[in-house]
């Protein structure tokens, strides 16, 4: 709680909070420029407004569920209350009139025992999702691990260092920090600290990649002097680190259709030491600089536009921001991907299909499709290829981590060989 927890921080927030409540746009963007256009708030201001909204996102379908007509203001109010561990006494100063009873007439009701999604804190059409392959105990762990904030994971940019001296170089700076169980170039931190300030940061040493994500362009085996291509390349996290996985040589073509989205690569890159990637702009999978490269890379990575449901505990608004509806656009737009980029490797070639879904429909029933219809690649197990790198991670045909067995991000990748 900031020092000084006033009426008016109590409205702005509320307010704040119904904007998020909409879900009409991404809830770190509208918290970001509420912060842009309020530059006086102070940094336990703007601390407690994110750390409550957050907080009402992760446990939305449970304060519902006590108080289904609830207010923005109420839910704020319950989430102080009931999860974050306030009392009314402390709240009183800054409720208006009745308040302070409507709230001790909440916490002492015993609320009927709450289904399955409410306990798991996910919208009732996810979780119809996830029983196609998961028991109901399955769904309320992963549901109860996603409502905890994601530790703060960096890659080593190996082009610039090597993990132990980066953990070392922490160290002296005293931040706690440990190698990442799966990842050989992982490192996780306690806590969040200010990293652009860091020369670690500043150099390229480091980036900031959860270690889930770090695996998937080992899977994808890029090596010295190939062509390989990123064809949803977006802000560049995975590109880099096939970038420093190809020892800066040969050529990475790093495309996307969001010019936003790959601007943002620009001074990554330049921090990255890398001199093989060339970002390109692309109007869509049809486009005519990807139809000139039709049977000539070694490696293609689609990281397919997806739900995103595996990273809600950093996106908690995430899972109210899809339907069915979006899904079924976003299988569409996934077969597209994965068609075009099976077009862009020679014979022997590899090809990576991930997200960070949960979601079978983008996942499993994506791939096989893809298999039935292509009978010129084969699957590749991923346990296999991860021994073969020797990640100590149990693995069938298919990489799936989330945050109960991995303490990383939901993510899924398909490895897929062209044989002829």
């Amino acid at each position: 709680m900031p020092l000084k927890f006033t009426p008016p921080l109590l409205r702005e927030t509320s307010v704040l909070l119904g904007d998020v409540l909409t879900f009409a746009a991404p809830a770190d963007s509208l918290l970001s420029s509420h912060f842009r256009r309020n530059p006086t708030l102070g940094r336990d201001q703007r601390a407690f407004m994110a750390d409550s909204i957050f907080g009402v996102l992760r446990h939305l379908r449970s304060l519902q569920w006590q108080s289904p007509n609830a207010s923005p203001r109420l839910l704020l109010l319950l989430w102080l209350v009931k999860i974050s561990g306030m009392s009314i006494r402390e709240l009183e100063p800054a409720m208006k009139k009745g308040e302070g009873e409507t709230l001790a007439g909440l916490k002492a009701a015993a609320p009927s025992a709450p289904p399955l999604a409410v306990r798991a804190e996910w919208p009732d059409w996810v979780v119809d999702a996830l029983h196609t392959q998961r028991s109901a105990e399955r769904i309320l762990e992963l549901g109860r691990a996603m409502q905890n904030p994601a530790a703060l994971d960096l890659r080593v940019n190996t082009l610039k260092s090597s993990r132990e001296a980066v953990l070392a170089e922490l160290e002296k700076l005293g931040l706690k920090a440990t190698p990442t169980p799966y990842s050989p170039t992982g490192i996780r931190l306690t806590g969040h600290p200010d990293l652009a300030r860091l020369s670690l940061f500043k150099s390229g040493a480091i980036e900031v990649q959860d270690e889930g994500s770090q695996l998937i362009p080992v899977l994808l085996g890029a090596r010295r002097g190939e062509m390989v291509a990123d064809l949803c390349a977006g802000a560049g996290g995975k590109t880099l680190a096939l970038g420093a996985l190809m020892a800066s040589s040969g050529r990475l073509y790093a495309f996307d259709v969001n010019e936003k989205r790959l601007a943002k690569l620009s001074p990554r890159l330049k921090r990255s030491g890398l001199s093989n990637v060339t970002p390109q702009l692309i109007t869509s999978e049809q486009d005519s600089r990807l139809k000139r490269l039709a049977a000539k890379l070694d490696r293609v990575l689609v990281d397919a536009p997806c739900s995103g449901l595996g990273t809600v505990r950093r996106n908690p608004d995430l899972k109210y921001r899809h339907s069915p509806d979006s899904v079924d656009e976003l299988n569409r737009k996934q077969a597209s991907l994965i068609r075009a980029a099976a077009r862009l490797l020679k014979p022997g070639g590899r090809l990576v299909y991930a997200t960070c879904s949960l979601l079978w429909a983008e996942n499993q029933a994506i791939v096989e499709d893809f298999l039935n219809e292509h009978p010129e690649f084969r699957l590749l197990p991923a346990g296999e290829l991860l021994a073969s790198q020797r990640i100590p991670l149990t693995m069938g045909e298919y990489l799936e981590m989330d945050p109960v067995r991995h303490h990383t991000d939901g993510f899924f990748a398909a490895i897929l060989e062209k044989q002829r």
